[in-house]
């Protein structure tokens, strides 16, 4: 099953307000692999095989993220195969960027960094049979990544790196969230996702239709965390994309009962999370 097209509901594009775009629009373009999608003075959209993922947006008189805040722990680039993880991994080796690593059951993850300090998961999924439900939740894990298998696969496949291949998905995003009840009553009552993993009350992974997760909410930044102020830099909004129109209006009123705020754009709807991150619901 394909977790990232409708009828599932999935992340589809995440946006981050930066301090330096241009800077930010290299890392992204020969780092991290994206092609440059669409480009103005303030804006850069940034994807793989044509399709959006990230658009950064330079704001008048943002200053650097200084406390801690609710926003993003990472986003997370899902890479169509492992052959794909091997081949990046060894370009950021050879890049001399500093990463972390896991092996997380249902998938292989590596982790990093921007230059302003906004958390990157790139990863790849282990096939759905693979991953093993109990009671309803999917066992994951923090293991140690195979590293020496990695590479190997990239030598037999013998490709050097070229930057992110068409079929590369934003997999799912991370969040600092204030209150952890809080969360899970706006994004399990609200917006229908189920829990599939619970940490102990400290962390909280959701997704539609059974996969690993779309959504992760954790309180490692502490509970009671403000939201990240308008002029700091950090997560601007994530969208997600629903199966259609009229689900959309469904969820939007729903929320509205709850007391989400629900503003109407042209091309999408945003509503605010209880701990204040922004989110666009497109179809």
């Amino acid at each position: 099953m394909n977790f990232h097209t409708k009828p599932v509901t999935y992340v589809g594009e995440v946006g981050l307000k930066v301090l330096d775009l241009k800077e930010m629009t290299r890392f992204y373009k020969e780092v991290i692999g994206f092609e440059l999608l669409e480009e103005t003075e303030s804006t850069a959209v940034l994807g793989a095989g044509g399709q959006a993922l990230l658009k950064l947006e330079a704001v008048e008189g943002l200053t650097p993220k200084q406390d801690r805040y609710a926003g993003l722990y990472h986003f997370a680039i899902l890479l169509p195969d492992r052959k794909e993880l091997a081949k990046i991994l060894i370009h950021l080796h050879n890049s001399g960027i500093r990463l972390g690593s896991s092996d997380h059951l249902v998938s292989e993850a590596l982790y990093l960094s921007d230059p302003e300090g906004n958390g990157i998961e790139i990863y790849r999924d282990r096939e759905p049979e693979e991953w093993n439900w109990n009671g309803g939740q999917v066992d994951m894990a923090v293991d140690p990544i195979d590293a020496e298998g990695l590479v190997q696969t990239a030598r037999q496949a013998g490709e050097v790196w070229q930057g992110m291949p068409a079929g590369t998905v934003m997999g799912h995003i991370h969040l600092h969230v204030s209150n952890l009840p809080q969360a899970q009553k706006f994004y399990v009552d609200g917006l229908g996702f189920e829990i599939v993993t619970s940490m102990g009350g400290q962390a909280l992974f959701l997704a539609d239709q059974k996969y690993h997760h779309h959504i992760g909410l954790n309180v490692w930044n502490g509970i009671g965390i403000p939201a990240l102020p308008e002029k700091e830099a950090g997560l601007n909004y994530y969208t997600l994309v629903l199966e259609d129109e009229e689900k959309r209006s469904r969820l939007a009123e729903h929320l509205q009962t709850m007391g989400a705020e629900i503003t109407e754009h042209e091309n999408y709807l945003e509503t605010t999370d209880p701990s204040g991150n922004h989110i666009r619901l497109t179809v």
